[in-house]
Parts: structure tokens; sequence; C-alpha cells
């Protein structure tokens, strides 16, 4: 996410080697102009940030830590909006969402990761099926209702979605859920029919929030769609979904700006986990390299348990890792979203971030051997790998078990082996300290402190 265009500061960034150097500064704001305008920020933006930048970096002296400052607190007043950050709850529950969208913007699946990210915070989630226009809609949200594991209100036989809403928010009030998602009809492009039905809907849920989901693939026209959608509607906040793709991410750094509401989430993946609240300051850090580590603390900690993380680090520190809690971890990464999203958010290693073809740890070939490997185990071998180690005969039996060769059973175990050993040579703080050092030779981006 972001790694083209963070890869384009940075370079412009290496421009300005000498302080008072004016023709240097001009090179910078040129080269980054031609960047934004490349990754399809709209062109008066652009103009807007270069001209705010050059006079801020003069007004502190022309040099590479004024430039940065400059560019800094300007591209977050860009991509600011007025609104609220994030997800904001009622003060009083039922906290109700209305999803709207064009067809084809991932907004049916996307209510499905906002009821996946609420779930993963204690909230108690009830989706709507309310797009009775597309075939098979209604379908599409139970299946991803049982994959998301929350409850749905569906009624396939009512043809007016406002009743369907209404039915929905008493189930809602009587049965205590903390959150209502409803997800609306689309269509192929805007037309008076649709915004006519959502102000129906509208007037029914007297919503708390009303997202437009966007497709950002298709750069500028996701902004004129969204200021549409809000011009009639009134809507709180924007999803843009797909930005795991082909897409060259200024929409998402002009569309706040243009249309005066606040970007609210990213869809970085096709998983249900891949959602990112969108916090203006911090996707700043991540174009300018620095990372996003609060990001990436918040979604370890929505995953995975305290008491059990502090358990699993004991284990490591004493050499007692074992399979069974490797594949313990293996879920909870799984729940964090795409391992490219992630590795973006670690200080210093965007650039590695783009080289990932996205990871997928559910279907990557050498993961479904290791578990081919740990499902022929006995409970006992699983829990003391060390038992496998130096049997041969064990080894024998687990490889006819699993499908793999002898010599891939030992690959594997040589290789768990010593990815425990390292990880014991981490544990603890001074372990932590050393593991932050190499961190920072690793990702060092040159860039001075802010």
């Amino acid at each position: 996410m972001f790694e083209t265009l963070s890869s384009s500061f940075t370079g412009v960034i290496k421009k300005l080697r000498f302080k008072d150097d004016e023709k240097a500064l001009k090179k910078a704001l040129a080269e980054l102009k031609k960047s934004l305008l490349k990754a399809d920020v709209h062109h008066k933006v652009v103009k807007e940030l270069i001209s705010r930048v050059e006079l801020d970096t003069k007004k502190e002296g022309i040099g590479r830590e004024s430039f940065i400052k400059a560019l800094k607190t300007n591209l977050t007043s860009i991509l600011e909006a007025p609104g609220n950050k994030g997800f904001v709850y009622a003060s009083k529950p039922p906290t109700v969402v209305l999803m709207s969208g064009l067809q084809g913007s991932g907004k049916t699946t996307t209510t499905a990761k906002l009821a996946y990210y609420l779930k993963l915070r204690g909230k108690k989630v009830l989706m709507v099926a309310a797009d009775l226009q597309r075939m098979a809609a209604v379908e599409q949200l139970k299946q991803l209702a049982q994959q998301v594991e929350v409850d749905i209100w569906a009624d396939e036989s009512e043809k007016n979605p406002v009743t369907v809403v209404k039915k929905a928010l008493s189930e809602a009030k009587e049965k205590l859920y903390d959150v209502v998602l409803i997800d609306t009809a689309g269509r192929l492009a805007i037309d008076e029919e649709l915004m006519e039905e959502l102000k129906e809907v509208k007037a029914a849920a007297n919503p708390d929030e009303i997202f437009y989901v966007a497709d950002s693939l298709t750069g500028q026209d996701a902004v004129r769609s969204a200021d549409k959608f809000n011009q009639d509607l009134g809507i709180s906040g924007v999803i843009l979904t797909k930005f795991d793709g082909d897409s060259k991410g200024g929409v998402a750094i002009s569309l706040a700006h243009q249309i005066g509401v606040p970007l609210r989430f990213l869809g970085t993946g096709e998983k249900l986990p891949d959602l990112e609240v969108f916090i203006p300051d911090r996707i700043t850090g991540r174009l300018m390299g620095a990372g996003d580590v609060e990001s990436l603390a918040e979604k370890t900690a929505a995953v995975i348990d305290e008491k059990q993380a502090k358990k699993i680090s004991k284990k490591i520190a004493k050499g007692k890792f074992n399979f069974e809690d490797f594949l313990e971890q293996l879920e909870s990464i799984k729940k964090m979203g795409s391992l490219k999203s992630l590795i973006s958010m670690i200080p210093g290693m965007g650039n590695m971030a783009k080289a990932i073809k996205d990871l997928d740890l559910e279907n990557s070939s050498e993961i479904k051997k290791i578990k081919a490997m740990i499902g022929s185990m006995t409970p006992k071998e699983r829990r003391d790998p060390d038992l496998i180690l130096k049997n041969s005969s064990r080894k024998r039996r687990i490889a006819a078990g699993s499908g793999l060769s002898q010599q891939e059973v030992n690959k594997i175990l040589k290789q768990f082996n010593h990815a425990a050993k390292f990880a014991k040579k981490f544990a603890g703080k001074k372990g932590m300290q050393d593991m932050q050092n190499m961190m920072k030779q690793m990702g060092g981006t040159g860039f001075p402190k802010m």
C-alpha cells in the first residue's frame, strides 16, 4: 500500500543534499509534482500541496529537514477532512451504519469486512441484507455472515428494503446488538431510482453513519461518484476498496480534500481481515517511510490474547515452543490480514512490502506441507518436537502419513528447530533491544529524525 509513492518521496528527499540550495528545491518540487500526478492525485490538489510545501520550506530555510517537515505537515493536512477518525459508536446502541455504493465496488464484501473488524473488538454485530435488486446479493451476504460468524437479518420473500430495515432494527434493539450494518442496493451507474430508494432506507434507518464504498481502481471517477452520493445522501465517510491491486494510490490522498468527507477505511486485500482504518498522520508516516507502528499494535492487540501472548513468550524463552503453538500462532496471524500490508507498517520496511507477492498463509505450498506433517504427528509429538528430531522411524511414519518425502520432513524439522532457537535468542528485554537494533540497520531510510 502506497509503496510506489513512498519510494518516490524517498527519491525526492534525497535530492536536497545541501542547505540553501534553491535549485535543488525546485528540482525536488518538480519531481514531487510529477510523482503525485502519475499516482492520479487530482491536479488542483497537487498544485496546492506543492505551493504549501515550497512556502513552508523557504520559511524554515531550505534544507532536507525543513522540506521533510513541510511535506509531512501539509500532506497530513491534505489527507484530513472534517469528521471523525476510525469508527465512532452511538451514545445509545445500536450504532446503525448504512453501506452505500455502486455495483462492483465491493460493497457487500466490505460490509462483512467491517463486521469482522467490529467483532474482533468485542462488538455484537447484525448485518442486514437490504440489497434486493442484485440477484444473489442476499445469498452472498449470508455466506459472508457464516464466514465472519456474525448474525444476519434477511427476508428473501420481501420486496421492499424499507420493510426489511424496520424489522431488522426492531430485532437489533430487542436482542441488544451493538452495531447494525445495512447492505443496500447499488446500480451500475448513479440514477434517480437508486437515490430515491436510498433516501427512503435512510429515513427508515436513521443511521449514525453513512459510508460510501468506492472502487479505488476507478481513480478520479471514485471521487466524482462519492461527491454525488454526498450531495444527494449526505455521507459521513468513504471506504476505498481494492487498494491492494493496481491502484496508483493518489485517489486516497486527494479524495477527502476534494469532497470534504473523511476517508475512513481502506480495503487492502481480498480476505475478511484486510480492512484498515484510515488515520491521516499514520498514513503520512507510511508515505514518508516511517511505518505505522500504532496500527500494527492495534491489529495485534485485536487478535492476540494478552495472556496467551505472555504464555507463548515464556515458552519461547525456555526453548519449549512446539508445533501446537505454531499452528495457534499461524491462525492468529491469518486474522491480522495480508502479510504485505503488515510489513508496510514496520518502519523502513515499505520497500520490502513492494517486492512481496502477498504471501498467502492459507494456500502457501510450504504452509500446506507443514500442516500435513503436523497432522500426521501424535499429540505427544506435537507438544515435544525433540521426540522426532533424532528418531528415524517416527520421521518415516510422519512422512508416509503426510504424503511428504523423508527429506522434506527433515528439512521442515530443521527449519522449525532453527526458528525456535532464533526466537529464543531474541526473547527477553536484551533480546528485544538486539532485535530493534538489527531492524534499524536493515531498514534505515536515510531520513533525519523528525
